[in-house]
């Protein structure tokens, strides 16, 4: 189930191998300000494009809501249910409610804090999908399946329930999303989806007798690593786990294709039997190139405290530098043309990047470009080339140079 904040996500999940993608639109969602969120009227187009690759749709309406916005949240439920959306994601029990009212399939949002198998029965009259609370540990997601199994659980669709979790990506400080500290400091909530992420940043510790101020030296002691289960797959599998979230409506679509990829082809290799530590150890570092705050794997395997990060900001082993944009493609010949418009330089043997609401993400090495009609082996800004690839790109295509980071720390 893979993160999706933009057309160009959208393609990158599907190209990725997402059985779901999971989307947000206008204010109800708990990313309403830190992705770009799509708007109503694109909830049909969203769905006809992933029912057309076989892909399932959840939106996300997992924000408290006010009464001021009950008229706005019913609203919504019923352009989705119009809209043929497989489900919502949600937490607060009127919007739980009201979609169970109108026949529309829900599931339920770690911010309900499932901890417990009572919490379970209580949530299967409305719900076929429950994510547990995020702090439980693998050990106890495992009872939760199992019961669910031999108390025969069944959802409001007469399916058994289904256990969901987190598999990768951002983690928050706070106990499954429920913080206050944006809310406490700006007064822009957490809970309704407007997290400033003031836990990212460095703080320093003052003694208020002395005014003596020390810095926590090489330790962000609010933020967390990235959830990283790549390494122990096979271990949620078996506990019983059925639905694999990815974390990143705020992120980049390569990040949503490189990250999907490489859980697609894990599952697909614990059920052939070819998950083995070598190929773990090549998931992980592809899962490096893209942007992450360093891995753990959080709370699943025991672990009762988080490891913090050391640096603000992503420590991707790739960065892409945004070069200019596709200007034709002949598809006969496979060839596309390209300006730069950027004060870059791009050279022969350079990988590159362009994505697109219809491309999504294609990378490719550039074995050789034609300026002019000649080959050359760099080009520059202000210059138009041609080169060829192996797949469709489209006019308007954003095209980027992928650089190796060095790493100073």
């Amino acid at each position: 189930m893979s993160p999706v904040g933009s057309y160009e996500s959208l393609m990158a999940a599907i190209q990725g191998g997402a059985n779901a993608v999971y989307f947000g639109v206008g204010n109800l969602n708990m990313r309403s300000r830190s992705a770009a969120n799509f708007q109503e009227e694109d909830i049909k187009k969203i769905v006809a494009i992933a029912q057309e690759h076989g892909v399932r749709t959840y939106l996300t309406v997992n924000t408290i809501i006010y009464n001021h916005e009950l008229d706005e949240m019913r609203h919504l439920l019923h352009a989705a249910l119009n809209a043929g959306i497989t489900a919502i994601i949600a937490s607060d029990l009127a919007v739980i409610q009201y979609a169970y009212e109108i026949g529309l399939e829900v599931h339920i949002s770690t911010q309900c804090n499932i901890s417990n198998t009572e919490a379970v029965r209580f949530f299967a009259r409305y719900a076929d999908v429950m994510v547990t609370a995020r702090e439980l540990s693998l050990a106890q997601v495992a009872e939760i399946t199992q019961y669910i199994r031999d108390n025969n659980i069944r959802g409001p669709h007469g399916d058994l329930v289904q256990i969901e979790i987190f598999a990768h990506g951002a983690l928050c400080m706070s106990v499954s999303g429920k913080c206050y500290l944006s809310l406490d400091h700006y007064n822009y909530s957490a809970n309704r989806g407007a997290c400033l992420q003031l836990c990212r940043r460095q703080y320093l510790v003052k003694d208020l007798e002395s005014d003596t101020e020390l810095v926590v030296d090489n330790q962000y002691i609010m933020s967390p690593k990235d959830l990283c289960t790549i390494g122990f797959l096979d271990k949620i599998v078996k506990a019983g786990v059925r639905v694999l979230k990815i974390e990143g409506r705020g992120r980049s679509a390569d990040y949503v294709r490189t990250v999907t990829e490489c859980y697609r082809e894990a599952v697909d290799a614990i059920a052939d039997g070819t998950y083995c530590q070598e190929r773990i150890a090549a998931w992980t570092e592809r899962l490096r190139t893209v942007f992450n705050r360093g891995f753990w794997d959080g709370y699943y395997l025991g672990r009762t405290m988080g490891e913090w990060s050391d640096r603000y900001g992503s420590q991707a082993t790739e960065n892409k530098v945004y070069l200019g944009t596709i200007t034709n493609f002949f598809s006969k010949i496979s060839v596309a043309e390209a300006r730069i418009q950027t004060a870059q330089e791009l050279k022969k043997g350079d990988r590159i990047m362009v994505t697109g609401q219809t491309t999504g993400v294609y990378t490719d090495t550039l074995d050789e470009m034609r300026l002019d009609r000649g080959t050359v082996n760099e080009v520059k800004q202000g210059d138009t080339f041609s080169f060829k690839t192996s797949d469709v790109l489209h006019r308007g295509d954003k095209l980027y140079r992928i650089d190796h980071v060095v790493d100073e720390f």
